[in-house]
């Protein structure tokens, strides 16, 4: 080995690692880029009379500063801190709506009961009649917005579910991509790893999990994906697409469906549980709206429905200034049944409401196993009984009816939502002030069946009691009064707000913590890079004088023949 050959090897890889320190300060700022450092070995040597003599230096390979340990853990915060972020900004606008108490549902409640006052004080007055009725309108109407904000959030919670799974399925196809890729870079250029290529597809794979939580399987250099209980949507050479569809159980809800093969290849899509999809938007999207939009959702309603209720039966015992009775002072919707999308019955169950103060936040779900009706309290997953066939169940105060359903076969199902939409359909009855039952009966005769009401009687008796309702606890089997029930709505969303609050910023340090870890032994670090170039830049002049010295001397051997 003479000096020239030497001085080439030393200047190769001294090349080799100037443009390697080069690329490292270029991707300094790049995401998911993994520090790169030249591996070097000695050539070997050449055996003499005087020894073995070293034959130089030479590149084995490139080699990533990566540590798999670190990465799972950076990504797996990350996945955890976009759910929590994602709860965040959708809790957040809920508690800003039932949080106010300056126009909100809390203060038209007030309203409406002094309204109430008002009109036991001064029954005669028209004024104070009318007056009752602009209040129970905006009481009514306030509840109804609110409903309809909900309403709305629900529908954009829809959306960002589907647009979630559109930038989920389009991951999983670049990830595929650069499983091709990495596999004939690898077969082109055997044992030695394309780091870029590597980088990238961590990189996407890390950005995938703030998606949804996944798990990475790597065979036979590719990347093998699964979500929720170990559904597969990449695997192999093969991508299955994640769909967004109407579940079945209720149609206003966006569900999300894997993709499994039958038999014969076709592809055919699968309803997953809710429960299954966790991390990432699309896990903190699905939390929401089952931990906070449905629950204040469904609180809502039964507050609408202990308002209408409980001021509906009193008022209905009082009597008009001109005799009549009382009737209804505002109008309700009846529970909300949802029949299964994959039923063989032809008709629904009914179900009323029997006693609003049992009332809770939960849905049922009504199935038929061929013989019997069981009711399972939602989502708590509670039994509540059963029906032999055709008949009757009350449950929390709702009457489960299976008579009306026909053609009904094993695995049938329904949804019954109680207080889901009854605050959308709540409204004031009444629209004349005169029609207001404020007087209360006597009874002369001691006849119980034939009270007694003067004709353009002006008393408030009727009234007084259903401004008393202002304080009756008429919700939470006896426990809690309308303005209580309402206290606890917003409480509950205060709670789950602040609590989100806690964890993300907890999450955003712990996020900062493995970032950092994973920095260390991964990232770029500038000076270090600025004192390596100094070194490479030295090696490759060293190498060249060696090349300049083997030029001399043989220069100096031509010299001594001539």
């Amino acid at each position: 080995m003479n000096l020239a050959n030497l001085g080439k090897a030393g200047l190769l890889v001294a090349q080799n690692r100037l443009a390697t320190a080069g690329h490292n300060i270029n991707n300094a700022a790049t995401a998911g880029y993994n520090r790169q450092t030249v591996l070097s070995q000695t050539a070997g040597a050449t055996p003499t009379s005087g020894g073995w003599i070293g034959r130089g230096v030479q590149a084995v390979s490139v080699q990533r500063s990566y540590d798999n340990f670190l990465y799972n853990q950076l990504t797996s915060s990350i996945t955890r801190g976009a759910a929590l972020k994602t709860y965040g900004d959708q809790v957040s606008q809920i508690n800003n709506l039932v949080a106010d108490r300056t126009v909100g549902i809390s203060p038209n409640i007030q309203k409406f009961f002094d309204g109430l006052d008002a009109v036991a004080t001064s029954p005669a007055d028209v004024a104070a009649r009318q007056e009752l009725l602009g209040r129970a309108n905006s009481l009514s109407s306030q509840i109804r917005d609110a409903n309809a904000f909900l309403d709305s959030q629900r529908q954009n919670v829809n959306t960002q579910i589907e647009t979630t799974v559109t930038q989920v399925n389009s991951y999983l196809d670049r990830i595929q991509d650069l499983n091709r890729q990495i596999t004939t870079a690898k077969a082109t250029n055997p044992g030695q790893p394309p780091n870029d290529l590597l980088d990238q597809r961590d990189q996407l794979a890390a950005d995938l999990g703030q998606l949804v939580d996944i798990k990475v399987y790597e065979q036979d250099d590719r990347f093998n994906i699964t979500i929720g209980n170990g559904q597969t949507v990449l695997g192999g050479d093969s991508v299955y697409y994640l769909q967004v569809k109407p579940s079945a159980a209720d149609p206003s809800r966006m569900a999300v469906n894997y993709t499994v093969t039958d038999a014969s290849g076709n592809p055919h899509p699968v309803e997953m549980k809710d429960s299954l999809i966790t991390g990432g938007k699309l896990g903190g999207l699905l939390t929401f709206r089952s931990d906070v939009l449905d629950s204040t959702q469904n609180e809502l309603g039964r507050l609408a429905l202990g308002i209408s209720m409980s001021v509906n039966a009193q008022h209905t015992q009082g009597y008009d200034p001109s005799g009549a009775q009382g009737t209804d002072f505002f109008t309700v919707s009846t529970p909300k049944i949802i029949m299964n999308g994959g039923n063989a019955a032809s008709t629904n169950p009914t179900a009323g409401i029997t006693d609003v103060s049992k009332l809770t936040n939960q849905d049922y779900r009504l199935e038929f196993d061929g013989t019997n009706y069981s009711v399972t309290r939602l989502p708590d997953g509670t039994s509540m009984g059963s029906i032999a066939g055709a008949g009757t169940l009350t449950v929390d105060g709702v009457q489960f009816d299976t008579t009306t359903i026909a053609g009904a076969a094993a695995g049938d199902s329904w949804l019954i939502q109680p207080t889901r939409d009854a605050a959308a359909g709540m409204d004031v009855a009444i629209t004349d002030p005169a029609k207001i039952a404020a007087a209360g009966s006597y009874d002369d005769d001691n006849d119980p069946a034939t009270p007694e009401v003067p004709a353009g009687s002006a008393n408030g008796d009727n009234a007084l009691k259903l401004a008393a309702l202002r304080s009756e606890k008429v919700l939470g089997n006896g426990t809690m009064g309308l303005n209580e029930a309402y206290s606890q709505l917003v409480n509950n969303v205060a709670v789950k707000t602040q609590s989100n609050t806690t964890a993300q910023k907890a999450q955003e340090s712990l996020i900062q913590q493995n970032y950092s870890a994973q920095q260390a032994v991964s990232g770029v670090n500038m000076d270090e890079e600025y004192i390596n170039l100094q070194q490479y830049q030295e090696q490759y002049r060293a190498a060249a004088r060696l090349i300049d010295t083997a030029s001399t001397l043989f220069d100096t051997l031509l010299a001594l023949r001539s």
